[in-house]
């Protein structure tokens, strides 16, 4: 066997960042909605501190995005993650695939890439479906501030 049929046998998702095109790195997103919450800087110390507060365009319920398509025309400063970026974003969850794959691990086994199955991130507890809050019901983010994103 030649080293490109290996490469070719090998899902996209192992693959180095790098040689992903633009549909591949999208289909990496779990659809956890982690990122997508709401985070505390301390100006003193640069420090990022999570809370479970949802930007305006999450669902709730599914962690999707309700205008990914336009998303920064609502919210300006929504990040744009990219291949160059990841490894620089110490905030992204432990369990994000970007991450993940930035640090040359595999994917989790609840990963929709990996099973199949799109609300296995929700079942495993992954997800932030059932702990987090819609920013226009949340008041201070200050109350919002939790250990860790799960």
């Amino acid at each position: 066997m030649t080293a490109r049929g290996a490469a070719a046998e090998r899902p996209f998702w192992e693959a180095p960042l790098a040689s992903l095109d633009a549909g591949e790195w999208e289909a990496l997103c779990d659809g956890c909605g982690k990122c997508c919450l709401h985070k505390l800087e301390d100006e003193d110390t640069g420090r990022i501190y999570p809370t479970n507060v949802a930007c305006r365009l999450l669902d709730l319920s599914t962690a999707r995005c309700g205008d990914y398509r336009h998303r920064r025309r609502h919210v300006p400063d929504c990040l744009t993650l990219t291949k160059t970026k990841v490894a620089d974003i110490e905030w992204l969850p432990q369990t994000c695939a970007y991450r993940l794959r930035a640090e040359g691990e595999p994917l989790p086994e609840w990963h929709y890439l990996v099973c199949g199955d799109r609300d296995a991130v929700h079942r495993a507890g992954e997800s932030i479906v059932g702990w987090t809050v819609a920013e226009d019901m949340a008041g201070p983010l200050e109350n919002h501030l939790v250990e860790r994103v799960v």
